[in-house]
């Protein structure tokens, strides 16, 4: 009884309550004391929360067409626009036994088709608007790691070969089509029927490739089309005299993953994140209403650092945290039926200049994320991500080096996607970061 006395005294000693910016002090809960088996639940860790900006993100070989565009309330202006580079099977129109007989082809028309895959984000009941464009650059990384970014460009001509405007059926399991023009398809009907388009190298030689650019007037939405269901079809006939055209066509498709990448901005400019830096700088959430942000596609991630956490060690003489959960709450009103929230986060380790060593692993080594609870009350309050955090926390308590490191929240599917959240950090008024951790004194 003694000893355990002297531990809670130990421990009312050095623990306090923690805020942003306090010393780095702890609480214990006196409401939370096991005496029976010494396990102590800590429940005012200090936690802080900030926002980072990874500088790139990577967007080729992602199988997925994002094409669209919207005004975000909180995170601004977000925009993806799709290149890809094109080809086929077979270079040579329909070849029945003579040469002489391609004469006889005309072309009738081209068109590209987009399927859905069943991704959208945004309000899906207004007009989307885009418009296809001919690269003039060739679809080639300028690095030397042959990947595209989503701060990736290249350039195109001014004039649009095709626009649509539509309103998306995201779900349905059909595809959009979009009249090209007649001049684009003839002229590139004709270099095939002359011979002069007969493999890869001179096709892409004359065209390089197309983007889609989605219009900002009037567009409301990110929606992702399937690159391995996506093409273009050229329409071709055989005219012959007072008889039916007999129908043909080219199919050209995305045959190279990494020839296709989606460039993802977002304009921060009038909003809480407009000063957020990019790369190894963070901003801090007492700067930002005490909130964290995340939002995949732009590379925007929330960073959890836990500053005192070595502290621990002195509760007792032997200890170890046994387990620990950390709770993220998003923010009241920052998600909805056209923002809605994901079922899970992916969790990073990181260091102190925001780069990532790996995923965060649970002591069975297998990989950790944040999961939902969609479990809803009057007021939210059960609405949150839990993320055990044990095995991290109690080998940064052990570490004998200053350095210590961090979890970096993003998305599962950060380069291919636009979702986002609003996390509150401990200060924040009605969703406050939570963070339990069960130590054992022993």
């Amino acid at each position: 009884m003694h000893k355990l006395l002297l531990v809670l005294f130990c421990i009312a000693a050095i623990v306090s309550c923690g805020t942003d910016t306090d010393a780095g002090e702890f609480v214990v809960g006196s409401d939370y004391l096991a005496v029976n088996n010494k396990v102590i639940m800590i429940d005012t860790v200090t936690v802080d929360m900030s926002t980072i900006n990874f500088d790139s993100l990577v967007t080729s070989s992602k199988n997925r067409i994002l094409v669209g565009n919207y005004d975000d309330p909180i995170f601004g202006k977000v925009k993806s626009d799709s290149y890809f580079q094109l080809s086929t099977d077979t270079y040579a129109l329909v070849n029945s036994g003579s040469d002489t007989q391609a004469v006889n082809y005309v072309f009738d028309s081209i068109s590209m088709i987009l399927k859905y895959d069943n991704y959208y984000y945004g309000d899906t009941t207004k007009v989307q608007t885009f418009n296809v464009h001919r690269l003039t650059q060739k679809v080639k990384p300028n690095t030397d790691d042959n990947n595209f970014y989503n701060n990736s460009t290249l350039s195109y001509g001014s004039e649009s070969l095709g626009t649509i405007s539509y309103k998306p059926r995201p779900t349905q399991k059909d595809s959009i089509n979009i009249r090209m023009s007649d001049v684009f398809g003839s002229e590139l009907f004709q270099k095939i029927k002359k011979r002069e388009i007969t493999d890869f190298d001179s096709f892409t030689e004359y065209f390089k490739g197309l983007v889609l650019v989605p219009d900002t007037s009037n567009s409301a939405s990110a929606i992702g089309f399937s690159v391995g269901n996506s093409k273009v079809r050229l329409y071709y006939s055989k005219y012959q005299a007072d008889t039916d055209e007999e129908p043909y066509y080219i199919d050209f498709t995305i045959k190279d993953l990494a020839k296709q990448f989606n460039s993802i901005s977002l304009d921060k400019t009038g909003t809480l994140l407009q000063n957020l830096p990019i790369s190894s700088s963070n901003l801090s959430s007492i700067l930002t209403n005490n909130q964290g942000f995340i939002q995949s596609g732009t590379g925007v991630a929330c960073k959890i650092d836990f500053p005192n956490i070595k502290q621990l060690r002195y509760i007792s003489d032997n200890g170890a945290i046994i387990d620990a959960e950390l709770i993220l709450k998003p923010v009241n009103n920052s998600y909805s039926e056209k923002y809605p929230l994901a079922d899970s986060l992916q969790v990073y380790v990181g260091d102190n200049l925001n780069r990532i060593s790996g995923v965060m692993l649970n002591s069975a080594g297998t990989t950790v994320y944040g999961l939902l609870n969609k479990k809803s009350d009057e007021f939210n309050e059960n609405v949150g991500y839990s993320i055990p955090v044990g095995t991290f926390l109690q080998k940064e308590m052990l570490k004998k080096a200053d350095s210590r490191s961090s979890l970096i929240l993003t998305m599962p599917a950060i380069s291919k996607t636009v979702n986002r959240i609003v996390l509150g950090n401990q200060k924040h008024v009605n969703n406050k970061i939570q963070l339990k951790i069960y130590y054992l004194s022993y």
